[in-house]
């Protein structure tokens, strides 16, 4: 596979919930993860972010990602994503019960390979926004 292909299937692995078991094929084992958004400031490893996800999904069980961009520098071993997520919280595990509110918030993933597989993912995103639009901030 190509970098732009696996990380394709990482991308849809990730963003509907599939967890760490469905997003490790992709990625180096200890891949690493760095966001600056208070919300994951504790997650440092690939495997966790994509639990995360996993999660989320009990609270918003319609969680959905719009695909904005999606970009390959080969030069650099790094691809990048840009996405909106869409989603209602509607089911209970959220930090506080169903709020019944909606949201849309912009982010990028850049994934950056040592040979074929991903070893580190930044996330850029606000989650400041996103946690105003579902009612939890």
């Amino acid at each position: 596979m190509t970098h732009c292909e696996t990380a394709t299937a990482f991308f849809e692995a990730c963003e509907t919930g599939q967890g760490w078991d469905g997003c490790k094929a992709f990625c180096q084992e200890g891949a690493t993860f760095s966001c600056q958004a208070d919300a994951l400031a504790d997650t440092v490893t690939l495997a966790a972010y994509a639990d995360w996800m996993k999660g989320l999904f009990t609270p918003v069980p319609d969680g959905r990602y719009k695909l904005t961009g999606f970009s390959a520098d080969e030069a650099r071993g790094t691809v990048v994503a840009t996405a909106e997520f869409h989603g209602t919280q509607t089911g209970d595990g959220g930090p506080v019960p169903p709020t019944g509110k909606s949201v849309v918030s912009d982010y990028a993933y850049i994934m950056q390979f040592n040979g074929d597989k991903i070893s580190h993912m930044t996330k850029i995103w606000n989650d400041v926004h996103a946690l105003r639009g579902l009612g939890w901030a």
